[in-house]
């Protein structure tokens, strides 16, 4: 029997050259499982926008998950940490709040800067943390079809 999904995924613009391989590596792992796939994609325009999204998307009852993608960068300055842990927690509150479980491939690197060798490196990471996303929420839909 295949497995059928209905999964909203969430994508943070900013720096989404590099955010959007998080999808790529998602659909990829997805269609490699044969998972049916049935995916909503909704840009957001940051980081801090995502809990919220997130909660809307779960509230409708369409999805049997939500994945949340971001990359949240020091720019020099320590908001990016408080970005971060914002995010998290939001996205934590939203699964527990909705019962609709919540993904997050959002990542904080110590140190990005904008040149080729790290666009590069943290690309092909999305890649995998999207593939990554996309086995974990396979694994929660079948640790609990009785939720679905």
């Amino acid at each position: 029997m295949t497995l059928s999904l209905s999964v909203a995924f969430l994508k943070a613009g900013w720096h989404a050259d590099i955010v959007d391989q998080s999808l790529v590596g998602f659909e990829d792992g997805m269609r490699a499982s044969g998972v049916d796939l049935n995916l909503t994609v909704v840009d957001v325009p940051g980081a801090f926008e995502l809990p919220l999204q997130a909660k809307r998307a779960a509230a409708t009852g369409r999805f049997d998950a939500v994945v949340a993608a971001a990359l949240v960068v020091d720019g020099g300055i320590y908001r990016h940490e408080f970005v971060a842990q914002a995010v998290v927690d939001g996205l934590m509150r939203v699964q527990l709040e909705t019962d609709v479980p919540v993904f997050s491939v959002s990542l904080t690197p110590h140190h990005f800067q904008e040149t080729d060798e790290h666009v590069a490196f943290f690309s092909a990471h999305f890649v995998k943390k999207g593939m990554e996303a996309a086995k974990a929420v396979r694994d929660i839909a079948e640790l609990n079809p009785i939720a679905r």
